[in-house]
């Protein structure tokens, strides 16, 4: 299994502010939003070559991203790694002990299946797992 990187996900309290500095300040493109319902956010990705930024609006304050900023407040969330085949990633993290928070991929954005791997195995980060659709 070989993964690289997707994106950067970024918890937002406020949308202006980040598009004054990512969009405004930094000239970066953002692509138009999307709703994932069954995490309760909106993403608005922004291009960066091969990767890119993800800012994570949160549509309802009990979503895990309105959880987050609560809790945390605005700032890095996760990273995603990119499979080939994310079935058979989960079945090699589980035989090597690692410990998932999806067993079973989920639909994410842009039709791509994603599942997250727990923070206690990963050195305290978040990372999802995606394979595009």
């Amino acid at each position: 299994m070989k993964a690289t990187l997707d994106h950067i996900g970024i918890a937002i309290g406020d949308l202006d502010t980040a598009l004054r500095f990512y969009r405004d300040g930094l000239g970066l493109e953002v692509l138009p939003p999307e709703d994932v319902p069954s995490q309760k956010v909106r993403v608005h990705f922004l291009p960066l070559g091969e990767s890119s930024l993800e800012l994570l609006e949160a549509t309802s304050e009990e979503s895990p991203v309105g959880r987050f900023v609560q809790k945390r407040g605005p700032g890095i969330h996760h990273i995603t790694l990119r499979v080939d085949d994310i079935r058979a990633a989960l079945a090699h993290l589980q035989a090597r002990g690692i410990r998932l928070i999806d067993d079973e991929p989920r639909a994410g954005a842009g039709g791509a299946l994603v599942a997250f791997v727990h923070p206690s195995s990963t050195g305290g980060v978040l990372v999802e797992l995606t394979q595009k659709a």
